[in-house]
């Protein structure tokens, strides 16, 4: 338990540095379909390098192992998420009229965070 709550810790880290980065760059772009899906990834890419750092560091500590066979696994792992996440907001923002805001983070976020990242990170990134 303690490891699944520590992971929720990085992943609220990482989830601000995304949210942050997507917001900013909706704002900039615009609200179109096409901006919020490429503001999603960016977000994302911004947000999984920094969950990997503290993922690796404090929650699994395996800090002492090889790096790029970690690296290689999250990246895969990352990927999909990201293909979810960015999926998740298109659809979510074709077929509703939900906020953006709330929809990155309500709907898409928690799901994918919960039921896809931590799973594959527990039992194939850092096993």
């Amino acid at each position: 338990m303690v490891t699944f709550l520590k992971a929720q810790g990085a992943a609220i880290i990482g989830s601000l540095a995304d949210f942050l980065i997507y917001v900013t760059l909706v704002q900039l772009t615009g609200h179109t379909r096409g901006m919020i899906s490429l503001a999603t990834a960016e977000g994302a890419l911004c947000g999984g390098i920094i969950n990997f750092i503290i993922v690796r560091k404090w929650v699994f500590n395996e800090g002492q192992k090889k790096a790029h066979i970690q690296v290689t696994r999250y990246l895969l792992v990352w990927a999909g998420s990201i293909l979810l996440n960015t999926w998740g907001m298109y659809l979510i923002t074709y077929f509703t009229t939900i906020d953006y805001a709330i929809a990155k983070r309500i709907f898409v976020s928690v799901l994918v965070g919960v039921f896809y990242n931590y799973f594959l990170q527990k039992r194939f990134v850092f096993k």
